[in-house]
């Protein structure tokens, strides 16, 4: 991406957990939101190693200065640089050749898609009121940039045998904005008998404390 890419890391070992920003959030935000102060003990007790990466949501998706095509293309080069140079930094400084992902709202829709693009380097999916539908922001414009970063287009026709053996939390609120998108993305992986758990709360909203309740849930969950 001919820039500086930016990541923090809380833990000294554990299973490796991505964690990305929400809408146009930075490699900052689960740290100063309370996200990572809600899931400290893991970290303590070493069982889990998180890695807090960047997003070019402001160059990509969200980017309404320039062409639908050009932000398809710029979040190609995002998705290439996480799974050709992230991703080996972590297994590397990990120890780990799997690791987990999770994301909150615009961050849980980059968690699955590269859960479900990449199963085979991907255990575990913690997905919290998240979008999977990114035709939205590229108006009319369609191609393969759009297609192969739109799970809900490619995840009918994704036949990866790894996506069947992957720890899968959709998460979502009673009152969440994006609940239908996490109920619609459960349906799907229905169709196909992929093993998963839908998690509605009850009485919460689509905001971060329903977040920070979600993911120490989640994490307690891998084995």
């Amino acid at each position: 991406m001919e820039r500086e890419f930016e990541m923090l890391v809380f833990g000294d070992q554990g299973y490796p957990l991505i964690i990305f920003p929400s809408t146009m959030g930075r490699y900052y935000e689960p740290k100063d939101r309370g996200l990572i102060d809600a899931v400290k003990w893991f970290v303590e007790q070493g069982l889990i190693k998180i890695y807090c990466v960047d997003s070019i949501d402001a160059l990509s998706w969200y980017n309404t200065h320039v062409l639908p095509a050009s932000r398809a293309y710029n979040h190609a080069c995002y998705d290439n640089l996480l799974y050709h140079e992230v991703l080996p930094f972590i297994q590397s400084d990990s120890g780990h050749e799997r690791i987990a992902v999770a994301g909150c709202s615009f961050g849980g829709y980059h968690a699955s898609n590269f859960a479900f693009k990449y199963p085979a380097r991907v255990s575990y999916l913690f997905s919290m009121s998240a979008v999977y539908d990114i035709k939205p922001r590229v108006d009319d414009h369609y191609d393969d940039n759009v297609y192969f970063n739109n799970p809900i287009d490619y995840m009918p026709d994704n036949e990866d045998p790894d996506l069947w053996r992957m720890g899968i939390i959709l998460g979502s609120a009673a009152n969440d904005v994006a609940r239908q998108h996490t109920e619609f993305m459960s349906r799907v992986l229905d169709f196909k008998n992929i093993s998963h758990w839908l998690d509605i709360r009850q009485d919460a909203s689509h905001d971060w404390p329903t977040w920070k309740n979600m993911l120490p849930h989640y994490l307690s969950l891998i084995k």
